[in-house]
């Protein structure tokens, strides 16, 4: 898939009041500070789409991004560490589980996970929130640039060993950059085959 057009639509706090649901959406959610704003800016080819800062929690509302006119880019508030209260970062949680759980027209999360740590308590309570709730997701293991070949291998089978003594199968995922752009073509090929499927 060739992303050539993607603009900003709208930022909401409410899900009720997000775009009407009568096209695909594929939303995009880690922790704060795991480059989730440079991964989606990688995947659209453009520099800016999405506002990148230094500063964990960035992102505070559910922003989309309609792209090719076909389908929406779903960019959610992250979860865990930030400079804010605990009374906001319990809203921004409230808030993107609301969205997860009631807009009928997700067709996958993709939950982003910093590939540089160990397996995170919040990512992994998110990962079995998602289990939970029965929500279709794919795991992208960002910033793989930022550590050695051989460092990623180990970390990414502590990742998966970690899961499955929850899991019995491994969750799909995706080894991504967005400064090389590794893992670009393979997300959105995923993309690409459920929005196919959706159309049959």
């Amino acid at each position: 898939m060739e992303i050539f057009d993607a603009r900003f639509v709208v930022s909401n706090s409410d899900y009720l009041k997000c775009p009407v649901p009568d096209i695909p959406e594929f939303a995009f959610i880690g922790r704060s500070n795991v480059g989730k704003s440079s991964l989606i800016n990688m995947l659209a080819g453009r520099k800016s789409l999405a506002k990148i800062s230094g500063t964990p929690g960035k992102t505070r509302l559910i922003n989309h991004f309609l792209i090719n006119n076909s389908w929406y880019l779903v960019d959610l508030p992250g979860y865990g560490f930030a400079k804010i209260s605990k009374s906001v970062r319990i809203k921004w949680e409230k808030m993107s589980r609301d969205y997860l759980r009631n807009r009928r027209n997700i067709i996958n999360t993709f939950i982003l996970i910093d590939s540089r740590l160990t397996p995170q308590k919040s990512d992994l309570e998110f990962i079995f929130w998602f289990g939970e709730m029965n929500l279709p997701f794919v795991l992208i293991f960002t910033k793989s640039d930022k550590l050695s070949k051989s460092k990623l291998i180990s970390n990414l089978e502590n990742y998966k060993s970690v899961l499955l003594e929850y899991w019995e199968e491994v969750p799909a995922s995706v080894v991504s950059s967005a400064i090389t752009g590794k893992g670009k073509d393979e997300i959105l090929a995923m993309i690409a085959a459920m929005n196919a499927k959706v159309e049959n």
